[in-house]
């Protein structure tokens, strides 16, 4: 079995890339996993194909051959494991080359409750990857320590811009019915948030796997959003490559006309769109160009330039290119996605 995960910050697309990846065969994505403890186990919220969690076929077989069912599962230790070894603020240590004893023994149990769900998952579903979109940076270097030998981490990066604008709208909540406002945060935290996400995983990539057993090969691939919405096809065939899929007889028709033809996603996190099945247009959300107020956007302009040169977003647009063309350009560095 192999874990595909999908790190970075919220609002850069995660969701999307994961549905997309989830109609290949061989695959099984589920949703962010990190969250699978409050909003599944606790509270019972909403699977992606509608049911409550606890009523999920799939899920209550992936708690059953885990855990022995979910009410086996100690919700008090994991969240106790969460807050001493598995907060942001832990990454420091985290990427330190030694763990003290303790500290690694605490980090395995917390990784372990993780890594019983992906096999679990590839074990009932026959799937030959399965895709975490957590995107918790904590636990991706957890991950690097303690999860599966076959472990990939996409780093998946969007225009903090585009990020900050998407904070700001009001959205429909599928869940209970009305249009909701997203928490809300200052520019400069938007700012110092995306630069410090991403910059951590810049340094998982640099330090690679260093644990014994690891499959040989990158650890972290970055790709950025806009570069997947800009050729999703390609960018999917792509995907497939890294995550070890067969390539002869790739079938990527659901991926045609600008559109994409969605099945289930069981995820009981994450953007709204988990519930959405069907045909799903793919379009390039540039609104934060007008949208985003000339205050925010200086400030995320100035907060996050060294990463923007990094990733190439301080290039500016050709008045002549579209938004797809634009989306298209990518940074000239070598630790872009690569197969």
């Amino acid at each position: 079995m192999r874990l595909f995960y999908i790190g970075g910050i919220g609002r850069s697309g995660s969701t999307l890339v994961e549905r997309v990846l989830n109609e290949l065969p061989g695959v099984c994505g589920l949703g962010e996993v990190a969250q699978v403890w409050d909003n599944g186990v606790r509270d019972n919220r909403r699977c992606g194909c509608g049911a409550a969690f606890r009523d999920c076929p799939l899920w209550s077989r992936i708690g059953g051959y885990a855990f022995g069912g979910w009410d086996d599962v100690d919700l008090d230790r994991i969240t106790w494991l969460r807050a001493v070894v598995g907060q942001t603020r832990h990454v420091g240590l985290l990427a330190a080359p030694r763990l003290g004893e303790r500290r690694r023994a605490r980090l395995i149990e917390y990784v372990d409750y993780h890594a019983r769900i992906y096999a679990a998952a590839a074990a009932v579903t026959g799937a030959r990857v399965v895709v975490d979109s957590s995107k918790d940076t904590a636990l991706a270097y957890g991950l690097r320590w303690a999860g599966p030998a076959d472990l990939r981490i996409l780093h998946l990066v969007r225009d903090p811009r585009g990020v900050a604008y998407s904070w700001m709208r009001r959205v429909h909540d599928p869940e209970s019915g009305t249009d909701v406002a997203v928490p809300r945060f200052p520019a400069a935290r938007c700012a110092l948030t995306w630069s410090g996400h991403n910059a951590a995983y810049d340094l998982l990539g640099r330090l690679g796997r260093r644990r014994h057993g690891a499959v040989p090969g990158r650890l972290v691939h970055r790709m950025r959003y806009e570069e997947f919405l800009a050729d999703p096809p390609g960018t999917a065939g792509t995907l497939s490559r890294l995550a070890g899929l067969p390539q002869t007889g790739l079938d990527l028709s659901y991926l045609s006309g600008g559109e994409v033809e969605l099945g289930e996603l069981h995820s009981v996190s994450g953007n709204r769109m988990r519930f959405t099945t069907g045909r799903l247009a793919l379009r390039i959300d540039d609104a934060w160009h007008t949208g985003l107020p000339a205050a925010a956007r200086r400030t995320l302009t100035g907060l996050c330039a060294p990463l923007l040169r990094r990733y190439g977003y301080h290039r500016a647009r050709p008045p002549e290119a579209s938004a797809s063309e634009t989306a298209a350009i990518g940074p000239e560095t070598d630790d872009r996605l690569k197969v």
